[in-house]
């Protein structure tokens, strides 16, 4: 598949929803199991009514809350969404952030309520799947039931450790190469992406202060390893980052 670029025009995120739909689709989680269930069959316009798309939302719409009934999962078409967590003073602690093509509310399952909120951080679209209705198909018909145990494998193993024992700027690098490995697993560009989460949210995920994020960022840029204008990132230098982390692998 052709590398996509991203679109870094204020406000947006990876895909254009609007403009190109079918390539939209191409990396999103959902696509083996659009195809296992007949996507693009005469007879899919009957499961077509699973999946429902919905939006724009704004940056700071919520989609799903802390302690809601578990309902759906969300495919991320455009934009990106971060997960918050409230612990018992009310901080707010970011779990993760989702890039188009990813799926979110797996961590549900088992309680069938959300653990934490869903927070839009740029214009964003998302495929709503009714989780319910999902596993009678998936009852019904083996790959889409093999496609959903993988995609839960996945989330579980993307829920590890985010090396909280590394220093702030192997942290940081972790995190970059994290996003570059996600954005070309789905056919978007591996070294020039757009940083829609704030500093802080970023600071917040690591573990660290907003103005350590702040210094290792204008550190690596100094180093030419890293170009930042405001959310616009390029990685000129991945493999400096790489050699960062020596032999320590990147989960996901």
């Amino acid at each position: 598949m052709a590398q996509r670029a991203l679109n870094t025009a204020p406000g947006i995120c990876a895909v254009d929803f609007h403009v190109d739909q079918a390539s939209a689709c191409d990396g999103c989680a959902l696509v083996g199991m659009c195809t296992a269930i007949g996507y693009g069959e005469p007879g899919f316009r009957n499961v077509e009514k699973l999946i429902a798309k919905a939006g724009p939302y704004r940056a700071g719409d919520t989609i799903f809350r802390l302690d809601e009934p578990f309902e759906y999962l969300y495919a991320v078409k455009s934009g990106m969404i971060k997960t918050v967590h409230l612990d018992a003073e009310g901080h707010e602690q970011v779990r993760g952030f989702f890039l188009p093509g990813e799926l979110i509310g797996f961590e549900a399952i088992s309680s069938g309520m959300y653990r934490c909120n869903g927070v839009v951080l740029d214009d964003t679209w998302v495929c709503r799947l009714p989780f319910a209705r999902l596993s009678a198909v998936a009852a019904q018909q083996d790959q889409v039931q093999q496609h959903l145990f993988k995609l839960l494998s996945r989330a579980i193993s993307d829920q590890a450790g985010r090396y909280w024992d590394l220093s702030a700027t192997q942290r940081l690098a972790a995190f970059l190469l994290d996003l570059s490995q996600r954005y070309a697993a789905r056919g978007f560009s591996a070294i020039r992406f757009r940083l829609c989460m704030s500093r802080g949210d970023i600071a917040n995920y690591l573990r660290l202060a907003a103005e350590t994020v702040s210094r290792v960022l204008a550190h690596l840029r100094s180093q030419g390893i890293l170009d930042v204008h405001g959310r616009d990132a390029e990685l000129l230098k991945p493999e400096a980052l790489r050699a960062m982390l020596g032999s320590i692998p990147l989960h996901g």
